[in-house]
């Protein structure tokens, strides 16, 4: 089972939904940086359940605990090991579903796969696991903010139907971003967001979304040109999360249907640095980062889990009603904000990590 990310700046994350803990194993930070659980809770409790009444109500504190690899608030360079608490599990709303495949759920696959899963839940395809993604996560951006001022931001920029007019992405906060349950920077778009996820939720059904996420201040010359380009770790890393169908960089889809003297980013100069008039590569060119801000978007599907009632069958194959119990976001979209900006940041470090080896390898 592949649980590690990352080729020098690597975590692994352990633990199942209802388990007694997840959490993730950090290798390759750096020593010496400054490090505390203050730097890694605000954004777990960015990504915790029973936040608002659009979230699942499963009630976790989710509160990291640092075991390992740091001392006197400073890395020592070993391994960092993360570690949250599952208190608020009840494997017994799964009792009656421990037979059927839960329709566009793991269930199924994951029985084929290593014959037996999770009695309950989600089992490592539960959002769950993505704690240990956003704690590592919250590491690596100390790292970026600390080495190159790196800022990532997050913010919901479609559900369902319901599209947000664009930002500025230059100048978005994520305090702009939280200020709405949605997590939508544009009130009249997230009022109507909001309202969409209430119906479905009211009617127990579940409804899709669109995170956009920026990268600020990446400078020049991360990625690798062929098999490690940078946009190709940011499609793995995004599209490795549950609930994920869709990535887009830059102009995405909409560029091929441009022609080549529209799509074009042409080089201008900025201050002391060669930079583009227009961003529709996404801060990326040949695999490797070009200095403008990286715009990225990542389409969550509607939560598999539902109240409605669906006709499906059992692992006999036999027709069976399944009445799905349990507690689940009606969209996952306002809490994979942090998880979208934890794998973003997770990508970069090690990036930062590696050019600065092969630049001293090569000095």
């Amino acid at each position: 089972m592949s649980s590690t990310f990352g080729r020098v700046f690597r975590v692994t994350t352990f633990g199942e939904s209802h388990c007694r803990a997840v959490g993730a194993v950090l290798d390759g930070c750096p020593a010496r940086l400054p490090l505390t659980a203050a730097d890694i809770q605000p954004q777990l409790d960015r990504r915790r359940p029973g936040q608002s009444g659009i979230a699942t109500q499963r009630r976790e504190a989710d509160s990291v605990t640092i075991l390992s690899g740091t001392e006197d608030g400073l890395t020592l360079g070993s391994p960092i090991g993360l570690y949250v608490a599952n208190r608020d599990q009840k494997p017994e709303d799964y009792a009656d579903m421990v037979a059927i495949p839960r329709p566009s759920h793991a269930d199924y696959t994951t029985l084929m796969k290593y014959g037996v899963k999770a009695s309950s839940g989600g089992g490592r395809s539960s959002a769950r696991e993505t704690i240990g993604r956003v704690a590592a996560g919250a590491v690596a951006e100390k790292l970026l903010r600390t080495w190159h001022g790196v800022e990532i931001v997050a913010w919901v920029g479609s559900v369902g139907d319901i599209d947000a007019p664009a930002v500025d992405t230059q100048t978005l906060t994520r305090d702009e971003v939280d200020r709405d349950i949605v997590r939508c920077p544009d009130a009249a778009a997230a009022a109507r967001m909001v309202a969409a996820v209430e119906t479905a939720r009211d009617r127990g059904d579940s409804i899709g979304g669109i995170v956009h996420c920026v990268c600020r201040n990446v400078p020049a010359g991360w990625g690798e040109p062929v098999f490690d380009k940078l946009e190709a770790c940011l499609a793995q890393a995004m599209l490795s999360l549950p609930a994920t169908k869709g990535f887009e960089i830059g102009s995405g889809f909409a560029g091929a249907r441009m022609h080549g003297s529209v799509h074009n980013d042409p080089f201008c100069l900025k201050g002391d640095r060669l930079g583009t008039v227009t961003n529709h590569s996404g801060g990326v060119q040949g695999g490797i980062s070009n200095g403008e801000p990286i715009l990225m978007r990542v389409a969550f599907k509607p939560p598999a889990t539902i109240a409605l009632p669906q006709a499906t069958v059992d692992c006999d194959g036999r027709p069976v009603t399944l009445e799905a119990r349990g507690r689940h976001d009606p969209c996952v979209v306002p809490r994979a904000v942090p998880i979208v900006e934890a794998m973003a940041a997770l990508v970069l470090a090690d990036m930062a990590v590696r050019q600065r080896r092969m630049m001293a390898e090569t000095a």
